[in-house]
C-alpha cells in the first residue's frame, strides 16, 4: 500500500538539496578563482570583511584560542552558514518556485560584495562567484523537479515501493550530484591554495647576486642537537601569522611601492627597478607579537632586499613625521617608528628573497618588509605596497587599535626545545634557543628544578639580530624535575621573571618543561 510522505521528510530532502546545490556553487566558485583569480573566490573574500567587522575582543580572542588555525576555522564557519542559507533556499523553492532562486541571488550579491571590497575594479574577480550560484541555482532546480517526480503526496519510501522509478531517479541524482558537489569543494579550496603556493613568475625569477653579502654562518651556529630548531629556519618551517585569508598572488611585473604622506617628493619603484638597486643580505630573526613563553612563532632566516632608509631619503621625510604606515596588498597596515626604518645600523630591508630563494608566496612574495628587533604587527609587512610618512598622532596600523601597544620592541626570551619529557639517567643534553633581537643574547642560564642556576653553552651566530642556540650538559637523576631557562642580553639586561600574556606588548616569563628520568 502506498503511505502519504510527510511534510516534514518532504522538507528535509529539500533542504538537503539546498545544501548540495550550495556546496556545489561554493565547490565552483574556487575551481573558477583558480582559473581566473584567487581574489574572485567569495568565501575568502567574505571572511576577510568579517574579519575588518569583528569587534577588536573578537579577533584577539581568535588570533589568541585559535592561532594558526583562526584562518580554516573562520572559513568552515563562514561556509556552514552560507550552506543553511541555501537549505533555507532549498525548502523555499519546494514551497514556491522562485523563491529558492531568490535565496540564492541573496547568497551571490553577499560573495559579490566582498569581492568588490577585496579586489575593487578587477571585473574578472566576479566571475568566479556568478558561475558558482548560477551552477546552484540549475542543480536546486533539476534536484527539486525529481523531487517532485518522486510523487510527494502518495508515496513514502518502504518495502513495497522500492521499485518506484521516480524515487530511484531523485535518490541517484541526489547522491551524485552531492558526492560531485563535494569533490568539487574540496577539490576547488585546495587549488585555490596551490594557486597560493605556485606562481610561474616566481619559479621563473632569478634574484640578483647581492652587493653587500650576508656573513657566513659560523659552522659553530648549529650545535647538531636532534630536534634542536636549526639556526636558518627552512622556509617550509618558519612561521606564518597574517590576516590574509587568501593570500595575495602578485605579479612582479605589475608590483610596485610609493611613499606617499608627510614627505617632499613622492617616489614610486617597480619590481624591476628594485632589483636593479644594490641589494644587501642579512640574517634576521622574526618574532610575532602573539608568541606565548616557549611558543614556535619565532624563526631565523637570511633575507636579500633593499635598505628601506635609502627609499625613504629618496623622498625626504618632512619635520614633525615619526612614524611610517605600511600599507599590503590585501589592506593590511602596520605602524612602524620613522626612526628606526632610518638607523643605519639596523638592517631594514624591503626584502625580496628568503634563504637564497624568491619570497614564498605565503612569506610575502614579491616584496615584503624586514626589520629587526619589532614584532611583525609593528614591522613585517608582507605583500607591502605603500610607506606613508605620517605620525602616531594621525595615523594606525591595523593592530593597535584593537588593544595591542604602539611600538612593539621585542622583548628578551629563551626557550628550551630539548630534551622531551622522559629520558633515561646520565648526562642528557638540555638546549634551546634564546634571542634578543638587534641587541644579541650574552648569557643563558639553565635551572634543575630549585636548584642554583648553571651557566649553558652559546652557540656562535653571524650578528646581533639573530636568535642564538645553546646548551647545558645536565646530570639527570631518576625522578621528576623541572627545568628551567632564562637569558641575559648583550648589555647585561636579565630577562624579565614575571609571566605577562602577549598581549598589548609581548609575553615575559622563564620557560620550564617537565621531564621524567628513568
Amino acid at each position: 500500500m502506498l503511505r502519504p510522505l510527510p511534510s516534514r521528510l518532504q522538507t528535509r530532502w529539500a533542504a538537503l538539496c539546498g545544501v548540495i546545490a550550495g556546496l556545489a556553487g561554493i565547490g565552483v566558485s574556487d575551481l573558477a578563482a583558480r582559473l581566473v583569480t584567487p581574489a574572485g573566490s567569495p568565501l575568502a573574500a567574505v571572511g576577510s570583511v568579517i574579519i575588518d567587522l569583528l569587534p577588536a575582543g573578537m579577533v584577539n580572542f581568535g588570533k589568541d584560542f585559535l592561532g594558526g588555525a583562526d584562518k580554516p576555522v573562520l572559513l568552515v564557519i563562514i561556509a556552514v552558514g552560507v550552506l543553511a542559507l541555501c537549505a533555507f533556499g532549498g525548502v523555499a523553492e519546494l514551497r514556491r518556485k522562485g523563491r529558492g532562486t531568490a535565496v540564492f541571488a541573496l547568497v551571490a550579491a553577499i560573495g559579490l560584495v566582498g569581492v568588490a571590497l577585496g579586489s575593487g575594479t578587477d571585473v574578472k574577480a566576479y566571475v568566479p562567484t556568478l558561475v558558482g550560484m548560477l551552477l546552484a541555482a540549475i542543480l536546486l532546480s533539476s534536484l527539486l523537479t525529481r523531487l517532485r517526480q518522486w510523487h510527494p503526496a502518495r508515496v513514502l519510501p518502504g518495502p513495497d515501493d522500492a521499485s518506484d522509478p521516480s524515487r530511484r531517479r531523485f535518490l541517484v541524482a541526489t547522491a551524485l550530484w552531492g558526492g560531485a558537489a563535494a569533490v568539487a569543494a574540496v577539490g576547488g579550496r585546495l587549488l585555490v591554495g596551490a594557486a597560493n603556493r605556485i606562481s610561474d613568475a616566481r619559479a621563473n625569477l632569478r634574484l640578483p647576486t647581492p652587493t653587500t653579502p650576508a656573513p657566513a654562518v659560523p659552522a659553530g651556529a648549529d650545535l647538531g642537537i636532534a630536534d634542536l630548531s636549526p639556526y636558518i629556519t627552512p622556509n617550509d618551517d618558519f612561521y606564518r601569522i597574517d590576516t590574509a585569508l587568501q593570500v595575495p598572488v602578485i605579479d612582479p611585473e605589475k608590483w610596485s611601492i610609493t611613499v606617499t604622506g608627510m614627505v617632499e617628493e613622492e617616489v614610486t619603484m617597480t619590481f624591476d627597478e628594485l632589483l636593479a638597486e644594490p641589494l644587501e643580505e642579512h640574517v634576521t630573526t622574526l618574532t610575532c607579537v602573539s608568541n606565548e613563553i616557549g611558543g614556535n612563532l619565532v624563526g631565523n632566516a637570511r633575507w636579500l632586499g633593499f635598505p628601506i632608509r635609502e627609499l625613504l631619503a629618496r623622498a625626504r621625510p618632512q619635520a614633525g613625521a615619526d612614524m611610517v604606515l605600511s600599507t599590503s596588498e590585501d589592506g593590511f597596515t602596520a605602524s612602524t617608528p620613522l626612526d628606526v626604518l632610518q638607523d643605519t645600523g639596523r638592517a631594514c630591508l624591503l626584502a625580496v628573497g628568503m634563504n637564497g630563494e624568491p619570497l614564498p608566496l605565503e612569506h610575502g612574495f614579491p616584496v615584503r618588509m624586514v626589520v629587526p628587533g619589532l614584532y611583525g604587527y609593528v614591522s613585517a609587512t608582507k605583500w607591502v605596497v605603500e610607506l606613508k610618512v605620517t605620525t602616531f598622532a594621525e595615523d594606525a596600523g591595523y593592530w593597535t587599535p584593537l588593544g595591542w601597544s604602539e611600538r612593539g620592541p621585542i622583548k628578551l626570551a629563551s626557550r628550551i626545545d630539548v630534551p622531551g619529557s622522559s629520558v633515561g639517567a646520565g648526562t642528557v643534553a638540555v638546549a634551546g634557543v634564546a634571542w634578543a633581537q638587534h641587541t644579541g643574547i650574552g648569557q643563558v642560564e639553565v635551572q634543575v628544578d630549585d636548584g642554583p642556576w648553571a651557566r649553558a653553552e652559546l652557540a656562535e651566530v653571524t650578528g646581533p639580530d639573530t636568535w642564538r642556540q645553546w646548551r647545558y650538559a645536565w646530570d639527570a637523576t631518576p625522578g621528576d624535575h623541572r627545568l628551567t631557562v632564562r637569558a641575559t642580553d648583550a648589555k647585561g639586561e636579565l630577562q624579565v621573571a614575571d609571566e605577562a600574556p602577549p598581549a598589548p606588548d609581548g609575553a615575559t616569563g622563564y620557560h620550564s618543561v617537565r621531564v621524567t628520568v628513568r
